[in-house]
């Protein structure tokens, strides 16, 4: 072969190189300005500019596209989450005076010298303004906590403090039905949200006072290697097996206890909340033994 040959072999392979390069780097390019948006993205600083489909890839810009798209959606959202934190707020507000209002009343007349007849109604009255007072907290809390206008901030700290806050809140309704509220000492820790807790096991511990007619309540706690384990335990009328798996539904009451108070709502609230901790819970139960509700929080 002449050197003409050689030459143009040697031109040839340069320029072929030199393209490969051309597209390494223009690929590269478009790697580092989709990184760029991902991580404007992630931030929430992102917005869309125009691009030249001679400068950047096809690809980059239906990217961008893609991204503008989902900040807009994520906008949306926002703007929907705001509409119903402002919905519950009013709900909230606009009801609470008129419920004090009807149990303050109600508490009134029934300080007054009245019939038989009338003395009943009024505390029909009172107890069902009540419970209506309770099922407005709760669906203000359990719409907060679906639609995450609250959070929970789990911490690992001991269990005692938190089952010691639910036993005294709870030993004197307890003692009025003539039960015994008791609290086993622990030395186990779980990654919680204290409040929020608090308000899963007292909701716990408030239907096992309601369909409890005599004995005890005990609340103690496990520690295992990954998790700690919370036992809520009843002498109770029992939930039947085929009822277990329902009774966490929202507004679901067994046929056996309709006629007592309580709105079912209690145990749904509290699955959300063990739930959004990372933890579940299960109930174990025999029919005119009792019931035991344990909780599974993480380490």
């Amino acid at each position: 072969m002449n050197k003409t040959g050689i030459v143009i072999i040697l031109l040839c392979f340069l320029a072929a190189a030199a393209v490969v390069l051309w597209e390494r780097r223009k690929t590269r390019k478009t790697m580092e300005e989709i990184e760029r948006m991902l991580d404007a993205a992630m931030t929430g600083s992102f917005s869309e500019t125009n691009f030249d489909e001679s400068q950047l890839s096809a690809l980059e810009t239906k990217f961008a596209h893609y991204l503008s798209a989902a900040e807009a959606s994520s906008r949306n959202v926002a703007q929907e989450k705001d509409k119903i934190k402002t919905l519950i707020a009013d709900i909230s507000h606009q009801t609470k005076t008129p419920i004090a209002n009807l149990l303050l009343y109600s508490e009134l007349l029934m300080e007054e010298t009245l019939p038989a007849s009338a003395k009943a109604n009024v505390e029909a009255l009172y107890k069902q303004s009540e419970k209506l007072r309770f099922l407005i907290d709760s669906l203000v809390k359990l719409s907060r906590l679906e639609n995450g206008i609250i959070s929970l901030f789990p911490q690992q700290a001991a269990l005692q403090p938190l089952l010691e806050s639910v036993v005294e809140q709870y030993t004197a309704k307890a003692s009025e039905k003539g039960l015994s509220l008791q609290m086993q000492d622990t030395d186990a820790f779980a990654v919680f949200d204290f409040k929020w807790t608090a308000e899963a096991l007292a909701n716990i511990v408030d239907n096992a006072i309601k369909y409890t007619e005599h004995g005890t309540i005990t609340i103690s706690a496990v520690s295992y290697e990954m998790f700690a384990r919370i036992d809520i335990s009843d002498t109770g009328s029992g939930i039947p097996e085929s009822e277990q798996a329902k009774i966490f539904a929202r507004f679901y009451r067994s046929n056996s206890v309709q006629k007592q108070e309580g709105v079912g709502i209690g145990l749904y609230l509290a699955r959300q909340i063990i739930s959004g901790e990372g933890g579940y819970i299960k109930v174990a139960s025999v029919p005119g033994k009792g019931s035991t509700f344990s909780i599974f929080l993480p380490k």
